[in-house]
Parts: C-alpha cells; sequence; structure tokens
C-alpha cells in the first residue's frame, strides 16, 4: 500500500470533486452544488501511476502487474464549531484518525451556481475555519487523556504515571494556544498516547487549491503562501475538469491527452502521488517473482529485512540477502535478463544493514 489520505474542508470547497478526480473511475462519491451531500465518508481505494512499475511489466508480459494503492477518504464539508458538533463534518473525523496525511481542500474557483457557505471566496479565512477546526478537536481529545492520566496519578501511580503527566500536558497547552502539534517535537515516551489518541494536527497536510479552468488566481497565490508559512505542502487540481474527463475516457493516455487540450499539464492524482510521497518520505521497490510484476512503498531508510516483509512476514526472520539489480541494466539486456545480468556480476548483493533505494528492483533469498 502507499499511503492513506483523508479529505477534508468546508462544505462545496469541491472535496467530493477532487474525491472523484482522483478515483479516476468505478463508484464515484455524490458531488452536488449544495452543502452536506455527502452523508457518509467515501472511501476508495485507487492504482498509484508508475512509470518503472509499467517498464518493469513490459519485460514480463505474461505476468500481472501490482501497482501500490493510495486509500482516500472524503468526509463531510467542516464548518465554523463542528468541533462542538455543529454542521455534519464531526461525526465523521473519527474516520480520518489513522490517515498517513490530511489533504486540505480549499475553495479557488467562482461558481454562481455553487452556493458558498461563507458568501464569498476568501481562501485564507476558508483555511483558518477548518485548521481551527481540527485544532479545536485536538484540543478536547487531549485534554480527555491529560484528565485520565493526572486522575491516575492522583491515584497514587508511580513515577511513569507523573512523567507521562509532565509529558503529555505541554501538548494540551500547545493546542490551547493555536500550535498543531505537526510544529512540535513529541517525545517517544509519549508514543503509545499518540497512537492511542491519533491527533489530527500531528498529521502531514497537503493544501489542495481547487481551481477552476483558468486557474485560481489570487487564491490559489494565497493557498501556496499559507502552505509556506505553515511549513507544508500545496497542489493545484482543476477538480471539475478532471472528474469530467474521467467520464468520457478509461484510459490513462487519452485522459492525459484530453487534460493537454485543456491546457492542463497532467493528472492531479499523479500531482498527489509525487508530492505525498516526498512530504511523508517514501520510497518504492519493485519484485517480479512468481506471477506477479509488483511495486511495494516503505518509509525511506527501511532496511532490507523490513522491506521484505513487506511480502511476508517471514522474509524478515528468514533474511539472507537481496539481489538488488536496476532497471535500466534488466531493460538493457532484454529477454533472460537477470540470468544475463548474474552471469556479469551486475546482480548486488546486500546485506541486513542495506537500505531500499527508491526503484530498486530486488529479488529476496530466504533461509
Amino acid at each position: 500500500m502507499g499511503f492513506r489520505c483523508g479529505l477534508v474542508g468546508l462544505p462545496n470547497a469541491g472535496k467530493s470533486t477532487v474525491f472523484n478526480a482522483l478515483l479516476g473511475s468505478g463508484a464515484r462519491a455524490r458531488a452536488e452544488p449544495y452543502p452536506f451531500c455527502t452523508l457518509a465518508a467515501n472511501t476508495a481505494w485507487v492504482d498509484v501511476p508508475d512509470a518503472h512499475l509499467d517498464r518493469l511489466a513490459a519485460l514480463f508480459p505474461k505476468k500481472e502487474r501490482v501497482p501500490t494503492q493510495i486509500q482516500l477518504i472524503d468526509i463531510a464539508g467542516l464548518v465554523e464549531g463542528a468541533s462542538q458538533g455543529e454542521g455534519m463534518g464531526n461525526q465523521f473525523l473519527a474516520d480520518i484518525r489513522n490517515v498517513d496525511a490530511i489533504l486540505h481542500v480549499v475553495r479557488c474557483f467562482d461558481d454562481a451556481d455553487v452556493a458558498h457557505i461563507a458568501g464569498k471566496l476568501d481562501a485564507a479565512r476558508d483555511v483558518d475555519i477548518v485548521d481551527v477546526e481540527l485544532l479545536l478537536k485536538d484540543l478536547e481529545t487531549c485534554t480527555r487523556m491529560l484528565d485520565r492520566l493526572e486522575r491516575e496519578m492522583r491515584g497514587g501511580g508511580d513515577r511513569g504515571v507523573r512523567r507521562r503527566v509532565e509529558a503529555w500536558r505541554p501538548i494540551v497547552d500547545a493546542l490551547a494556544e493555536g500550535h498543531p502539534l505537526r510544529q512540535l517535537h513529541l517525545p517517544d515516551a509519549i508514543d503509545d498516547l499518540l497512537r492511542e489518541t491519533a491527533p489530527l494536527t500531528a498529521k502531514p497536510v497537503l493544501y489542495v487549491a481547487n481551481v477552476g479552468l483558468g486557474g485560481g488566481g489570487g487564491e490559489e497565490a494565497m493557498v501556496r503562501e499559507i502552505a509556506a508559512q505553515r511549513g507544508a505542502r500545496s497542489i493545484a487540481i482543476c477538480a471539475q475538469i478532471e472528474m469530467e474527463v474521467c467520464e468520457l475516457a478509461e484510459d490513462r493516455q487519452e485522459r492525459l491527452a484530453y487534460l493537454s487540450e485543456f491546457g492542463l499539464d497532467g493528472a492531479g492524482l499523479d500531482q498527489l502521488v509525487r508530492t505525498g510521497y516526498e512530504m511523508l518520505g517514501l520510497r518504492t521497490f519493485y519484485t517480479f517473482e512468481g506471477p506477479e510484476v509488483r511495486a511495494w512503498t516503505v518509509p525511506e531508510g527501511t532496511a532490507a529485512p523490513q522491506a521484505g516483509a513487506c511480502i511476508h512476514g517471514d522474509f524478515e526472520s528468514r533474511f539472507v540477502v537481496a539481489e538488488v539489480m536496476s532497471l535500466g541494466e534488466l531493460e538493457a539486456v532484454g529477454a533472460g535478463g537477470e540470468k544475463i545480468l548474474r552471469d556479469r556480476g551486475k546482480i548486488h548483493r546486500a546485506g541486513r544493514d542495506y537500505l531500499v533505494q527508491d526503484g530498486d528492483v530486488i529479488r529476496f533469498v530466504c533461509a
């Protein structure tokens, strides 16, 4: 799997349209020109476009091509006061507690037929409304955890409880002061508490400027500026056009050709994958064992035995060596590529401390 991401934003920001544009084909979320058409969280898996996998699969035409995937979760629009139960989005925030990243969709298009919940475009205001609601939700969740820890301490808990209280209290203080947790250094000693509470503001954010066909103008520029100020990243997607193109063309190359005719350079999904992988520090390696040519995603700095465990849990404990090949060299020798590379001494035999690199083609040798 690649990574999991949750879409948040104001009603009518275009979250469901972005969801459908990224999904490309298959099941669709309702996208209507009025607020709160999303009544339940929409979830889907989408294949990651991967030119390296395409090249490797071309060398093994009889094998099944298996890409890595991204999970998309589209929740109802958040409004001011959502953390206190206003609107409908609050009830779905639990659905994105376990995502790897948050996609914050910001409306940067003007359309009289699509009502704006605040009456007019203002990207900075819209971003702040959603970010504050996520922060307030975390404050509520983390305050409850602090109350629980303090009760344990008053009940005669050991020194460990006191240390955990002392480590947790600055988190609540930071949230109360308006600081998202992604800006803090979070001590390892409370990793279990962070996993339990899964604070939303600890997750990396990708701001998605949902623009019209002519671009997003000053609103899109504002989203880029906000992202830079907050140490986040941003991309721009013309979601309405991309969704319509996906309805016209099933084939990826045909969709890209249509987008080019509209003056759009590539698909939103490509931007999301590229930026998301960079933001989360992810790397992709490839295998061609058995009936599949397959892509696998691991965090940067993953050692070969742990990478092997993605394929099968036993691979880590039974790891002997990783045979690492270059895709370019496999392509250069053509049919029978692995044997030829082996005969030429072009296969690198890597040990337990080898860190998997992006684009590696690997055969794992296990006991």
